[in-house]
């Protein structure tokens, strides 16, 4: 039994693996336990390595450097990889006002922290590494201890106020999550909001009975028109028919059109009548509807393809064919000539079904390929976030520039490649499951590297005169700002539950909270609203800590 005993005491790497994977492991197996209905889910890691701390496990200094910030960074930079796709969209929608209720959090508690110097006798230094903590913001005790430097004053205990509200910092948010679903959250609240309607396709069967298409071709009115459509199948009498540009329209015909829904009404003006026949319905089979057009839904995995407009691939001219949806995750896009394709779009492919084993083959259709992640593309993505951190900002006024950081440029990079990588033609697909779980593995390191270098000192911290005190405005600092702004926006029944908590989340910098959030919340919009709020709201503190420091010692 000697060797597990060397395993277990002595300081090397492996040591350092053994420690960190049975906090994780024990911390969400204990996580799935639920008490009254509540479980802690991967937060539960955290607090695992702060008894594992305190009761003298300890792990190699580099070691848990080097682990604390490669779980941090893969999990912010899969983070911004999996909601980048649908950044930008939700940023022109609600982007804006989300980071202006997260501003509303980070100045409250700002505020709060600023009245309570005088009242309670704390220095405003120590003020600051308690902020730090409450709002569970490193970055910020980092350039808030560069700036005391730069001013000739020491750090003193600024670290360790950090330290102490640190904990409660991280399980406040998920508190207040807690209270306001038992009190406040209507069951409406909890619905996870449809996706504009622009972005989701509509298919109707219109009768050509206005005058002016008769005998024109489709191209000289669908080039014309203001609205965007998509005509895959033409019935005239008993004949099918695959149209091209150079199809003309009879009197008559039958269309089957494939539009935006706010174009619905458009097209019935356009066409003529639409019928009754609903062809929106999940479970038709398109194959058996005409023997002589089919269609087939055909995955793009041919790399050269990736971030190519589908004029670019000249189907209809080339092989015969239409293409009348692209599916991209749980989104039906209209196939716009001007559309990019991304790796991994699903493209709805109407024709005749010998043209259509032809496009297969031309567009790729590899779907086993799918389930393997560009891995390199990954590591590529957090070495350029890690560089994007790097990058100094100056702000006048300030002493020291301000960094982004291992957190903040990792995912302002996963967003950018996410959302932008088919343009550069980089491929940033990579499956549900395997985003979610390196996501996980990525927070659980980080929450168990975080809670062992915690709790050595946690403890013994409460017992110094200042301890409880310290501990207490920390708890202020975290849910007085975040308790009023999250009423608030439930009154207000304008956002539902998950974008709330993510605005939350990310306006504190709390990864934890957010992991809670997911685990409990249908849906992408809590990860979707903590990434819109995260860059700006960590950047802000930053700042902040080093303004007050700057300008007020």
């Amino acid at each position: 039994m000697d060797w597990i005993t060397e395993i277990l005491s002595t300081d090397s790497p492996v040591h350092s693996i053994v420690a960190l994977s049975l906090i994780c492991a024990l911390g969400l197996a204990l996580g799935k336990v639920r008490v009254m209905g509540i479980s802690l889910g991967v937060a539960f890691v955290f607090f695992i390595g702060i008894l594992a701390g305190h009761f003298g496990l300890r792990v190699n200094a580099q070691c848990l450097g080097y682990a604390e910030t490669f779980g941090l960074v893969i999990f912010v930079y899969m983070l911004g990889l999996s909601v980048g796709p649908n950044f930008f969209g939700s940023l022109r929608r609600e982007g804006m006002p989300l980071n202006l209720w997260s501003l509303a959090i980070i100045l409250l508690g700002t505020l709060l922290a600023v009245v309570l110097v005088p009242l309670t006798g704390v220095s405003l230094p120590d003020m600051v590494g308690l902020l730090c903590g409450a709002t569970t913001n490193t970055p910020a005790l980092g350039a808030a201890q560069q700036a005391l430097q730069q001013t000739g004053h020491a750090a003193g205990t600024l670290a360790l106020g950090t330290a102490v509200t640190y904990p409660f910092g991280v399980v406040g948010v998920i508190i207040v999550m807690v209270i306001l679903r038992r009190v406040l959250v209507r069951p409406a609240d909890l619905q996870i909001p449809a996706r504009d309607d622009a972005n989701k396709t509509y298919i109707g069967e219109y009768l050509v009975v206005n005058p002016a298409l008769d005998g024109k071709k489709v191209s000289d009115f669908a080039l014309n028109s203001h609205e965007r459509f998509i005509i895959s199948r033409i019935w005239r009498g008993q004949e099918v028919i695959v149209p091209g540009a150079d199809t003309v329209l009879k009197q008559d015909d039958k269309v089957l059109v494939i539009t935006n829904k706010d174009d619905r009404k458009a097209m019935e003006i356009l066409f003529g009548r639409e019928t009754e026949t609903n062809w929106n319905a999940d479970q038709i089979d398109w194959n058996h509807i005409d023997a002589e057009v089919a269609s087939r839904t055909v995955v793009v995995t041919r790399k050269v393809l990736n971030g190519k407009h589908l004029v670019d691939l000249q189907l209809r001219s080339t092989y015969g064919v239409n293409v009348s949806r692209v599916l991209r995750g749980d989104l039906k896009l209209l196939a716009t000539d001007d559309l990019r394709l991304q790796y991994g779009d699903r493209v709805v492919v109407v024709g005749p079904p010998s043209a259509l084993d032809n496009v297969e083959k031309f567009i790729g259709n590899a779907v086993q390929t799918l389930n393997e992640p560009n891995l390199g593309s990954i590591f590529l993505g957090m070495v350029l976030g890690l560089l994007l951190g790097l990058i100094p900002v100056a702000i006048p006024g300030a002493a020291v520039p301000v960094h982004l950081g291992v957190a903040g440029g990792p995912i302002v990079m996963g967003i950018i490649v996410g959302a932008l990588g088919p343009k550069a033609h980089i491929i940033s697909y990579t499956t549900r499951s395997a985003s979610l779980i390196l996501r996980k593995f990525g927070l659980s390191l980080y929450l168990a590297c975080l809670g062992l270098e915690a709790g050595k000192d946690f403890f013994h911290t409460l017992i110094r005169p200042e301890g409880l005190m310290w501990i207490g405005i920390g708890a202020l600092l975290t849910l007085i700002p975040v308790f009023i702004v999250g009423v608030i926006m439930l009154r207000m029944r304008k956002y539902d539950f998950g974008t709330i908590c993510g605005v939350l989340c990310g306006s504190m910098a709390n990864p934890m909270a957010l992991g809670y959030a997911n685990d409990t919340i249908q849906g992408e919009t809590p990860s979707l609203s903590y990434a819109s709020v995260y860059p700006l709201g960590m950047f802000v503190r930053v700042l902040i800590a080093q303004v007050l420091i700057m300008f007020f010692i």
